[in-house]
């Protein structure tokens, strides 16, 4: 890279973006990754319980159950 070129590039200001980490700055050419965007990838993704499952064990389900010799 010529002498030039490394001017040009410190002339020219860096775009940078607000993250929880803090301010980070992007490459050129690359844009930040807007709210929408990030809003689309949520709803793509698939869905995760808000709390742990509890087991089913009742029933058809019941693994304890299925293990007895005789009902009666």
């Amino acid at each position: 890279m010529s002498a030039g070129g490394s001017e040009l590039a410190q002339s020219l200001p860096l775009a940078s973006e607000a993250t929880p980490a803090g301010e980070q700055t992007l490459i050129p050419g690359v844009k930040p990754v807007s709210v929408r965007e990030r809003l689309e990838a949520r709803m793509a993704a698939p869905l995760a319980p808000r709390k742990p499952q509890k087991p089913l064990d009742i029933g058809l389900f019941d693994d304890d159950a299925r293990n007895q010799l005789s009902l009666f």
